[in-house]
């Protein structure tokens, strides 16, 4: 497959299997006469595992050492493990300071009063001067 069709398989821009590469996340691809970047089903397969476990959450470091992995056929099912307890533990991090973001904004939006006057607290608070506005923390 050339790089436009492997990258219509999996939904992703040649830009980022190009990433990919310089990364050397996956290996460079083979070359057609004509220069082309040509990629074998293992290549395709690779690119299809870090598609989805990008997915799922993993950051790239996660994603290289899955990969790592994924390719030692002596593995443990606890090191795989032990990685994706790792991006859940992330994902609820983050998912928590999105709360408090979500939760900041609305208490903001609820002290506007939305009406033809320019005072919005939030730009108060975005100024610094929010004084009785502040983003809760």
């Amino acid at each position: 497959m050339n790089i436009g069709q492997t990258a219509a398989a999996w939904n992703v821009s040649a830009k980022m299997i190009r990433y990919y590469e310089s990364i050397e996340l996956i290996p460079a691809a083979a070359r057609s006469e004509a220069g082309y970047r040509v990629y074998s089903q293992t290549e395709v397969n690779t690119l299809r595992f870090i598609h989805r476990a990008r997915e799922l959450g993993f950051s790239m470091d996660d994603v290289r050492r899955l990969l790592a992995l994924w390719q030692d056929e002596s593995r443990t099912s606890a090191e795989v493990k032990a990685i994706a307890l790792e991006c859940i533990e992330e994902l609820q991090n983050r998912t928590a300071r999105l709360q408090a973001l979500r939760e900041s904004l609305l208490h903001l939006a609820a002290r506007c009063n939305g009406d033809d006057r320019p005072q919005w607290p939030i730009l108060d608070d975005l100024s610094g001067e929010g004084g009785k506005y502040a983003l809760l923390h």
